[in-house]
């Protein structure tokens, strides 16, 4: 029997003269977030094929490998499923739009919005990126919207508050799988607090909060929770 020296050694004798090879081609490229870098870099999506080697002579195909995507960084090699993860530029834009879509909802849903509920408005939209962000600018939006759909008509609620429903969904439900649940929960508690900046719940400013937080995967009972907590002072 081989002592473990010589075992390792006759191992990379075979090894010099057998093995295998993968030849990499590239059919795209892109940025993503790299999970092992942990933040924005540029990838390469790659696609391989194996081939059987005798004394460093490609010979024999032995099949297709890949596709992966290769982070250009740190050359960490990935499956193609994590560029269904947003850049950290992307996801900063997506919690951005979605606040302010939010925002315009609980608004839009309560009637004409007082002077308190647009400060509190703005305060969070510019909170979540939107810098430029003034009350003029949202009762201009708000204004528009009512010219148009009829949003603020009593005698048009439910066609208004499905039409909320639907643009709270296309907002909240792409976002809502990459916020961690004091994420989304945050989101929540700054429209529960729009909704409170000029009183208590309305009806309908419940039915916005409600879906609101059904598209970010919050349970009723924690909506329940977070629209009590966000009466306490902060």
């Amino acid at each position: 029997m081989l002592p473990e020296w010589g075992r390792n050694s006759r191992s990379a004798a075979i090894a010099r003269i057998l093995g295998n090879r993968t030849v990499w081609t590239t059919v795209g490229d892109g940025e993503f977030f790299c999970p092992g870098c942990g933040g924005d870099r540029n990838y390469q999506r790659r696609t391989g094929r194996r081939r059987f080697l005798l004394l460093g002579v490609p010979l024999l195909p032995r099949g297709a490998v890949g596709p992966v995507v290769e982070c250009t960084a740190c050359g960490h090699r990935f499956g193609p499923d994590v560029l269904d993860h947003p850049t950290t530029t992307r996801l900063a834009a997506m919690l951005r739009d979605a606040v302010h879509t939010v925002a315009l909802a609980v608004l839009t849903s309560g009637g004409a919005p007082s002077r308190a509920a647009l400060e509190s408005a703005v305060a969070a939209v510019r909170c979540a990126g939107f810098d430029d962000c003034t009350e003029e600018q949202l009762a201009a939006l708000i204004e528009a919207l009512a010219a148009d759909t009829g949003r603020l008509l009593p005698e048009q609620c439910g066609a208004s508050l499905a039409g909320l429903a639907i643009e709270l969904h296309e907002a909240l439900d792409p976002l809502a799988p990459h916020l961690l649940p004091a994420g989304r929960e945050s989101v929540l508690l700054q429209a529960a607090r729009i909704a409170l900046a000029d009183g208590p719940y309305t009806p309908a400013e419940r039915d916005v909060l409600s879906t609101v937080g059904r598209a970010l995967t919050i349970c009723e009972d924690d909506v329940t929770r977070l629209l009590a907590a966000a009466r306490a002072p902060f």
